[in-house]
């Protein structure tokens, strides 16, 4: 049932106009947007005369690491684009290749809006997985190598932007290896690389809340373009 639930929601979403329709008619107030987890500092800002708090949400720090087609890459490069997350490893015999699946899954459901979003996946274990490897590993799984990196290199870089940038032992409810990561959670991003949310990859609930997430931070409104207008 589960599985039949999640399959006419990633059908739904395939042509998302009649959500975005429902969701634009609905009031800001109204709308529970997904929440912001980590925060840099908190200060204040003038909006028309009046000083209101600003918090400087932490947003995930540049990077150059090498994706599946060898180009080098890094976040920046999505700017403007809302990016789901995941860490895995190519002979990974568990919760990998549910995980892949389920990626692929909703790249397919996005695929009419797909200029929005990105998908990223980084490899917990790059000292065996390789660029050709990565590749080899997309190809069996029929992904759309345009719209969905997998990436590799030093492990030390990889491992500290999974738990210093994403907060994956905070995450995982149990926590994780330091020395080997292994989360079934999948990351969300908005359009600023900031954290929103993280979800498990496993379970067909909290995929259908991804899915909601998603197209809601597509119509968020960017709040420094109003505070601009307001300062005119």
């Amino acid at each position: 049932m589960q599985r039949n639930k999640f399959v006419a929601i990633l059908i739904a979403v395939i042509l998302p106009l009649g959500t975005y329709l429902v969701v634009s008619n609905l009031s800001e107030n109204a709308v529970t947007m997904p929440r912001r987890y980590f925060y840099d500092s908190v200060g204040t800002t003038t909006i028309r005369g009046k000083t209101v708090p600003d918090t400087l949400w932490h947003k995930i720090r540049p990077f150059r690491l090498q994706n599946q087609l060898g180009d080098t890459v890094g976040l920046e490069a999505l700017a403007g684009r809302i990016v789901i997350v995941d860490f895995f490893f190519t002979s990974c015999p568990s919760i990998c290749p549910t995980l892949t699946r389920n990626m692929k899954k909703l790249q397919q459901a996005f695929v009419k809006t797909d200029s929005m979003l990105r998908f990223v996946s980084f490899t917990v274990d790059p000292d065996r997985d390789s660029v050709a490897r990565l590749k080899a590993y997309g190809d069996r799984y029929g992904i759309n190598h345009d719209t969905w990196w997998m990436l590799t290199g030093p492990k030390a870089e990889i491992y500290d932007i999974a738990l210093h940038e994403f907060k994956a032992n905070i995450a995982q409810e149990e926590g994780v290896d330091t020395n080997f990561i292994h989360t079934d959670k999948f990351f969300l991003l908005d359009k600023d690389r900031v954290l929103r949310g993280w979800y498990s990859g496993l379970d067909s609930v909290n995929l259908d809340r991804l899915i909601k997430d998603v197209v809601l931070l597509n119509m968020e409104r960017d709040k420094k373009k109003k505070r601009n207008l307001f300062r005119k």
